[in-house]
């Protein structure tokens, strides 16, 4: 007996509540001066989109001429409002901050000063904007300060520890280091390194802890003499106890990327830049390929080669140096992968 009336209760209940619920979750009409918005309702359903512009001598009190909100839990993503064309929106200002307007929008002629956050300085020594006509003269910037230091040097056979990642650091900032197992330096297994004026203070060198009593000591690379040569690579870093190499395009990197000095004026083990390409040399191939000039394709590539029949090509793949391709097709067929 008490459970069909809990059950009849149960029925009555519930559609009460989800409609209070639902109604909950819905959005009333916004009022906008000055301007319209589409589609025209009382109430707006959880996730309804609404889309409004401004009438003539006003715009949006955000970045374009037309904006949209979005009904999230009976709450619109943003109040719609009207400004004057003449007056203007917070602008973006990276590493800086500054005082907000409480209209969320600032009349002409306002002045706002910027405050560069910490590493960072003002650039060209300017520091404030001014709203001309709706846009913000001159805006100010908040470049990296002489005396913060970017990312720390790499060392092999070392990581950083107790760091976690960020590309900016503070003048007397400090970064711990450790080397790998196996490796040691001065017969520590950690060492800290330090910012000052902008640059990091001089590294560890992590040496094999098996054989550090037979292999030379690291020294300055000022005292190697020449700088080595890396075919088909460069130097992209330069640092007083080693340099880094990068190969260039179309080619791989084997061995490690920095070479050191050691303290008998030799330089240990170069990286090689192996090839990591295909070529086709000009001629004639199967499937409708004439090739007039030589064609380079990198390793992992797939490089589209016209056919001798106007908007068709060979799809040309490159691995392991080697090389495959496909009949001439269209660029339909190519996408639909029905060309082989």
């Amino acid at each position: 007996m008490c459970s069909r009336y809990l059950g009849f209760f149960l029925l009555v209940w519930f559609p009460g509540a989800l409609h209070a619920q639902s109604a909950a979750l819905q959005c009333a009409a916004p009022s906008l001066d000055h301007g319209n918005f589409v589609p025209v309702k009382e109430t707006y359903s959880h996730d309804s989109k609404l889309t409004y512009a401004c009438r003539n001598t006003h715009k949006p009190a955000v970045e374009g001429w037309w904006a949209e909100i979005v009904c999230q839990h009976g709450t619109w993503s943003h109040t719609p409002r009207c400004i004057e064309e003449k007056a203007c929106i917070p602008p973006t200002i990276a590493n800086a901050k500054y005082t907000e307007a409480s209209e969320g929008w600032y009349k002409e002629g306002h002045i706002i000063r910027i405050t560069c956050d910490k590493g960072y300085e003002h650039k060209d020594n300017i520091a404030t904007a001014k709203c001309i006509n709706g846009t913000w003269s001159s805006l100010p910037m908040c470049e990296i300060s002489i005396k913060s230091c970017r990312a720390p040097p790499k060392i092999p056979h070392a990581i950083i520890v107790d760091q976690g990642y960020q590309e900016l650091f503070l003048e007397d900032a400090e970064v711990k280091y450790e080397c790998e197992d196996g490796y040691s330096t001065e017969g520590s297994h950690k060492k800290t390194l330090f910012c000052l004026a902008g640059t990091w203070t001089e590294g560890p060198m992590c040496r094999s802890s098996s054989t550090s009593a037979n292999r030379p000591l690291f020294i300055p690379i000022e005292n190697c003499g020449t700088r080595p040569n890396v075919p088909n690579g460069v130097v992209v870093e330069e640092h007083r106890m080693y340099l880094k190499f990068q190969c260039n395009s179309f080619y791989k990197q084997v061995g490690e990327d920095t070479v050191s000095c050691y303290n008998d004026g030799s330089w240990s083990k170069l990286p090689v830049c192996e090839d990591a390409f295909c070529v086709m040399e000009p001629g004639h191939y199967d499937r409708g390929l004439d090739l007039s000039v030589t064609e380079y394709i990198k390793e992992g590539e797939t490089k589209y080669i016209p056919c001798t029949w106007p908007d068709y090509s060979v799809a040309v793949h490159c691995s392991n140096r080697r090389i495959t391709y496909t009949r001439c097709c269209t660029t339909y067929d190519h996408h639909r992968g029905t060309c082989s």
